[in-house]
């Protein structure tokens, strides 16, 4: 490791923090810089769509450490000020009134809400990345009284399941056939659609969505192919984010669907991605980019190694869960629509099971519902690459 040499990462959430605790951790002993677009102090995303929405929290309890240890790190923060541009070739990063330069770049800027067309600024209708758009969400749920939520993905079911547990009428629409069933698979997420609708929430899935309908700029409706109009007076767009790579436009990184590193996460020469917007080859699987919160924390740690000199390839499991009415779902690995599903432990009908799938004779990925430590336990048929045998009255029904 160079002594006293500088690193200035470039975004100040979960990826961007964890990538300076893990330079303390190695050793690093230069200046570190945290440059972030937001205001706030480096906060959690998970809870927003859950406590915060739902009033349980207040959004100091977001923060992911605490002032006194965030000083102990010995971070230059510099809040409010987003990266307009990067020189790549002398690690120089324009802001606002001026540029820094520094030995490491690390990019970490995470990704932006996808939206619907329609007239900007629509009144009624929000999505939500940022712990301002919760609170902005919240207080909009605190008038409405029909919610349409657009996206039947892992957010979108979160968002749905929240407001319905605030007494909202609440529609959930996507293309898909149910709640997460590109996550999930079809077995499990039919499963969690049987949930959604004894909660209470109403399901108009397996149909595009046209757009917004208007009313002197507030928000009625959520437009399907088709022809038909669910009625609103709030809408949430949840259809997925895109990473925030427009500032390195010009700057000679490679960049399709995020910035594509190596192995290492090395997108340049002492230039790095981690978190959301970090494309990297992955040794097992090949080029992936992963939206969760576990991967922006090893991936962090990657970076740092390779920074500090012991540079180690990043392999990871995928891993992430959601929380809705009560169910905790977990998935270890990647479900892919062509995999097979089996219910290796426990039973459906209980609420309580463990789900394995397979592909090509290999496991690809385990689910655990409500069954946490028995979905560890079965995480290491990933590990081995393997599966045993399942008795022909687990299989799925």
């Amino acid at each position: 490791m160079k002594r006293g040499t500088d690193v200035l990462v470039v975004g100040a959430s979960a990826a961007g923090l964890a990538t300076a605790e893990a330079l303390r951790r190695e050793g690093f002993p230069g200046r570190i810089t945290l440059l972030g677009a937001e205001p706030h102090l480096p906060y959690d995303r998970p809870p927003l769509s859950k406590q915060i929405l739902s009033g349980q929290w207040r959004a100091e309890r977001t923060l992911l450490r605490p002032p006194r240890l965030l000083a102990g790190l010995d971070l230059e923060l510099i809040l409010g000020s987003p990266a307009l541009a990067l020189d790549a070739a002398n690690r120089t990063v324009r802001v606002g009134g001026g540029s820094i330069t520094a030995d490491h770049v690390v990019i970490a800027t995470g990704a932006t809400p996808r939206t619907l067309p329609g007239p900007p600024g629509l009144r009624g209708v929000h999505v939500l990345r940022t712990l301002d758009d919760a609170l902005a969400l919240r207080g909009g749920l605190n008038d409405a009284q029909r919610v349409v939520v657009v996206g039947e993905g892992v957010l979108g079911s979160e968002i749905a399941a929240t407001a319905r547990e605030l007494g909202r009428d609440v529609t959930l629409c996507g293309p898909l056939s149910a709640p997460m069933a590109g996550q999930l698979g079809d077995l499990v997420g039919a499963r969690l659609g049987a949930l959604h609708r004894d909660n209470g929430v109403r399901l108009e899935l397996g149909a595009a969505v046209d757009g917004l309908t208007d009313r002197k700029g507030e928000v009625t409706g959520v437009a399907l192919a088709g022809g038909a109009v669910l009625p609103a007076d709030l809408v949430v767009v949840a259809i997925g984010a895109a990473p925030v790579t427009g500032w390195l436009e010009g700057s000679g990184l490679s960049i399709r669907d995020g910035v594509v590193c190596d192995a290492y996460c090395r997108a340049a020469e002492e230039i790095y991605a981690a978190g959301d917007v970090a494309r990297w080859q992955h040794p097992a699987l090949g080029e992936v980019r992963w939206e969760n919160r576990t991967n922006a924390t090893e991936q962090a740690a990657v970076v740092a190694a390779a920074i500090a000199g012991t540079p180690r390839p990043h392999a990871p499991i995928s891993y992430f869960w959601t929380d809705q009415f009560g169910t905790k779902i977990q998935v270890h690995g990647t479900v892919t629509r062509e995999a097979t599903a089996q219910v290796v432990d426990g039973d459906p009908e209980d609420g309580r099971f463990v789900v394995r799938y397979e592909q090509e004779g290999a496991v690809t990925a385990v689910l655990g519902w409500n069954m946490a430590k028995q979905a560890r336990i079965r995480r290491q048929e990933l590990i081995e690459g393997r599966a045993d045998p399942v008795p022909q009255e687990s299989r799925s029904r």
